[in-house]
């Protein structure tokens, strides 16, 4: 220690005596301040009276320029001995703040500011251009630094002393906004006030009536963590001191955010450390993260913000380094609040989550927190940012989190700014003044930290700011190449499938600016058809399976991939994704396939959302968001049975199945020959294979004047597990159809329909007996048929059935035909017999031979049940919920959705499945989906958001309950 302490005297008199033989040589010199004109709250100056007074008694001439906007009156520097006058040109070195008009440049001068040229800024471009050819040394405060690189010019701890006041202010007029009056109220803008000291009495008596008691109870502890150590946050926690407050370690934070008293307030002040450690291994190393920050993620929005009400944020982000907030994190950290205090007392308005407000002193668009892109103004001062990323200036009621991020902070607080930068300044004064911009640099004897401050001389670059050629050049290319492909949106997007849902998807995204669509397809007309209602779409010919090089082509060439093809297909396509390193969305289940690829996923660092159309899709978004509404008032969840199902609309449900198809039936059909899984009052029922889900089908009647049946469709019993109620007894997600109808007049059916002319009556059976005939009949068997052999004979569908029945005779009288059919398909024989006759499967019409009954009768059904041009369809979508809560009672909740298409426009299960999957895609693009590997919509910062944009789409849902 008394080494450390002789050591820093020396340097102390080392210094002293450099000063004093500087000053001997400035004698004489002359220097001016200029008037700052970048904006009209600028306010403050570079140097002080008390500094100028010191350089004037040191021999040195000091012109300023008059302003009347500067903090200090002209008179206070007049008295100081400087010279007021207009002309400049006098001195050999200028001082200003910040940047000077290009136009009021003086050639052959030494100018210190803060020139914002060091990053290769390219709006100060022009500015360092102009400073090259007028032979301008440019002395750059920002790099004036010490030995071990810290900065010893800076205005940090005024922007700490002004952005808290602000955040204060901005606090006591959010809770009111929110229902609660606070001691807040009474604490101004920092600009208001003359000076620091007057806000700092104004905190005072606000600390005063809290430790009185005078906080709302309802609004419970207040915390306030403050990122970094240095004179930003040092300054801000100056101005916290002046309230009751006790400091608590991070890791107290949760237990004073639900145990602390309202009588005070609680600060935490956050370090590296704290919150930062590797990827690999934990544990954090100084050394090792400030060589390679990307090695290190941020813990702290998972273990820091979740506690905070207020963060103050002034910790300087390099690009690379982990954010401290991501967009992701804001919509996690903004969901509604789950702690005790929010129900403290009948009457008191409840907070809609703990973080209340953020000062980012930072004021660095997009970077620790990113989802400040844009820093707020003196003018306008806060914003309300919600967690589906809108920006509120104009209101403090609403959702959200009120925002403050002032880039030129220190200028509320000009006069002491200007003293606290005067003085630090002051110092290095004496050394500038040595500068003559017309000698060479190497003429001169600057100190180390003046020299290195040095951007330009001698109409160049200095040795250590040469790289600002290169990264110019960079930007430079990177400007030329976006302004070459100007018609080329940055952000491309590519869609694999034409068909029926791919016209939404593309339409909701083809609304971006910034966005360019390649619509690829195996069917050229198909996409050609799509892609010539949109200007952003270029459509493509691809076949992901006979062309795999081709795919990998254009996948490479995207930002995000949107896979529509048959769910088979989709692990091929994220094959390609994960080689190609390119985020990838898709409406279907989540694939044993496709699951596998998750490590790899992670591993590439990439994204694949999966289950975000309709079902899967919004069935899972509306119990996500009626399970966390539950969960938040403390009550379970005990049973949970879900139906959905894309149908025609009542009145063009005339045929047998009572469904038509807009694509292929093929997977309708495959479903009901699947197994089925579900948990009913906690047993776990299992469906086989075969079409044995139609002998599970149950009648329902939740909306009156549908007639509707569902069954269990594919494994239930792993979304308990998913959906986190796993104290949920029964569970079951199912599919919607019509159920019998009954009959109508022939005359009222379209002509496809009249199959005999002695047939008067046809009975709609429902979609289940029907297809339990077709299934009796032997119409799904996916196993190859000899008659059906593409290459074979033709056969008409009354040759097949007579076939399937093991009749040798086809030309068997009809009438016998009939009861022999009645009697394969059994008690219901004769209905179903005449739905499978209504459905000209026992006509002379030829047969689509495919190899299989299966593949033949779904080409067959995809020709002869299509929606025609009039029609429309319908989406119906049910959950039913039982809900115990916590005073015993139980209630019955259900919640529907019910979506129409239009026959001019999209029908509704394209747009059921189309618009959430356009939805994903475009949060994926702007990085609101930012986990890796295989994603489901399971967590609040993707459902929440979804459900707010589809709701704006126009998908509203109505909920019914009963108390039991």
């Amino acid at each position: 220690m008394n080494q450390i302490i002789f050591a820093s005297a020396k340097n102390t008199v080392v210094q002293r005596q450099h000063v004093r033989y500087v000053q001997k040589t400035v004698r004489g010199k002359v220097i001016a301040i200029r008037r700052e004109d970048q904006s009209v709250w600028e306010r403050r100056a570079p140097l002080a009276p008390t500094n100028v007074r010191r350089l004037v008694r040191a021999g040195v001439k000091v012109i300023v320029q008059p302003s009347n906007r500067r903090a200090y009156p002209m008179q206070a520097y007049a008295s100081a001995g400087a010279v007021i006058q207009e002309d400049i040109s006098e001195a050999s070195v200028i001082f200003g703040v910040k940047q000077v008009p290009i136009d009021q440049l003086l050639p052959n001068k030494t100018y210190c500011l803060f020139s914002h040229t060091i990053k290769a800024q390219e709006s100060n471009m022009p500015l360092l251009d102009a400073i090259l050819e007028k032979n301008i040394r440019l002395i750059d405060y920002e790099r004036l630094m010490d030995e071990s690189g810290q900065r010893v010019v800076a205005f940090g701890k005024y922007a700490g002393v002004a952005g808290m006041v602000n955040i204060l202010h901005g606090l006591g007029l959010r809770l009111l906004a929110l229902g609660h009056h606070t001691p807040f109220m009474h604490v101004g803008p920092a600009h208001n006030y003359r000076n620091s000291s007057m806000a700092r009495q104004a905190i005072r008596d606000a600390g005063y009536e809290i430790a009185l008691g005078l906080m709302p109870q309802s609004i419970g502890p207040l915390t306030f963590v403050f990122t970094g150590s240095g004179n930003v946050s040092q300054g801000g926690q100056e101005v916290f001191q002046e309230l009751p407050h006790e400091y608590v370690p991070p890791e107290m934070l949760p237990k004073v955010a639900r145990h602390g008293a309202t009588t005070k307030v609680y600060g935490c002040e956050i370090r590296r450390r704290h919150h930062l450690e590797r990827k690999d291994g934990g544990g954090y190393d100084s050394e090792e993260y400030n060589k390679h920050p990307q090695k290190f993620i941020s813990t702290f929005s998972k273990k820091i913000a979740p506690y905070a009400s207020v963060i103050i944020n002034g910790i300087y982000w390099a690009v690379g380094s982990p954010k401290l907030l991501t967009i992701p994190d804001a919509k996690f950290l903004l969901r509604p609040a789950d702690t005790p205090w929010i129900q403290s007392s009948v009457g008191s308005p409840a907070l809609p989550h703990r973080m209340l407000a953020i000062c980012d002193i930072s004021a660095d668009p997009g970077g620790s927190i990113e989802f400040m892109n844009e820093c707020t103004t003196i003018d306008t001062p806060f914003c309300l940012y919600d967690a589906d990323r809108n920006k509120d200036t104009k209101s403090f009621k609403g959702p959200g989190v009120l925002v403050c991020s002032i880039d030129n902070m220190p200028t509320q607080l000009p006069r002491e700014s200007t003293d606290f930068f005067g003085d630090l300044l002051y110092p290095f004064t004496y050394d500038i003044l040595q500068s003559n911009a017309r000698a060479p640099l190497e003429e001169h004897n600057f100190s180390p930290a003046v020299y290195g401050a040095i951007i330009a001389s001698n109409g160049k670059l200095t040795k250590n700011f040469e790289y600002i050629i290169d990264l110019r050049e960079k930007n430079s290319r990177s400007r030329q190449k976006a302004s070459a492909d100007s018609s080329t949106p940055p952000k491309k997007i590519v869609v694999l499938g034409a068909g029926f849902v791919s016209a939404p998807v593309v339409e909701y995204l083809d609304r971006e600016e910034n966005v360019e669509i390649v619509l690829a397809s195996a069917l050229k007309d198909e996409a050609d058809a799509v892609a010539s209602r949109y200007a952003s779409v270029r459509p493509v010919l691809v076949d992901v399976l006979d062309r795999p090089e081709t795919l990998r082509e254009l996948v490479a060439s995207a930002d995000c991939v949107v896979s529509l093809l048959p769910y088979r297909l989709h692990h091929v396509v994220a094959e390609a994704c994960i080689h190609c390193r390119v985020n990838m969305i898709t409406a279907s289940y989540c694939t044993p396939e496709m699951a596998s690829l998750h490590q790899q996923a992670v591993d590439a660092g990439i994204t694949i959302v999966n289950e975000v159309g309709l079902d899967p899709g919004i069935d899972h978004l509306l119990a996500m968001e009626c399970f966390e509404e539950i969960h938040q008032a403390g009550g379970k969840v005990e049973s949970f049975i879900s139906y959905c199902g894309g149908l025609p609309a009542p009145e063009c449900s005339d045929n047998p199945l009572r469904y038509k198809f807009s694509w292929s039936p093929l997977s309708v059909l495959r479903n009901v020959m699947g197994t089925a899984r579900y948990t009913m009052n906690g047993k776990v029922v299992d469906i086989p294979e075969g079409g044995a889900l139609l002998s599970e089908v149950r009648d329902l009647d939740f909306l009156p004047g549908f007639a509707l049946e569902g069954f269990p469709n594919r494994d239930s019993t792993k979304y308990a597990e998913l959906y986190d109620v796993r104290e949920a007894h029964t569970m079951l997600r199912g599919t919607l159809r019509y159920r019998g109808a009954p009959p109508v007049h022939v005359s009222s059916l379209p002509p496809a329909v009249h199959h005999r002319q002695a047939l008067t009556l046809v009975s709609l059976s429902g979609f289940s007996d029907t297809m339990q005939g077709i299934l009796l009949l032997g119409l799904l068997d996916p196993n190859p048929h000899p008659v059906l052999h593409p290459k074979g004979p033709e056969i008409t569908w009354r040759q097949l059935i007579c076939h399937l029945l093991g009749l040798t005779d086809p030309s068997i009288f009809y009438d016998n035909l009939k009861t022999k059919l009645v009697e394969r398909l059994g008690g219901e024989g004769t209905a179903r017999a005449d739905a499978l006759e209504a459905l000209g499967l026992l006509e002379e019409a030829p047969v689509k031979r495919l190899g299989t009954p299966l593949d033949t009768l779904s080409y067959y059904l995809s020709k002869k049940l299509s929606f025609e041009r009039t029609e429309r369809d319908l989406v119906i979508l049910r959950h039913d919920v039982g809900i115990l809560w916590p005073d015993g009672r139980r209630e019955k909740r259900g919640i529907n959705m019910v979506l129409y298409g239009t026959p001019a426009g999209h029908s509704a299960m394209s747009r059921a499945v189309g618009i959430p999957t356009a939805i994903a895609t475009k949060m994926l693009l702007d990085g609101e989906i930012q986990r890796r590997g295989m994603v489901l919509p399971f967590s609040a910062d993707i459902y929440r958001p979804m459900l707010a944009r589809l709701r704006a789409e126009g998908f509203q849902t109505f909920d019914r309950s009963t108390i039991l």
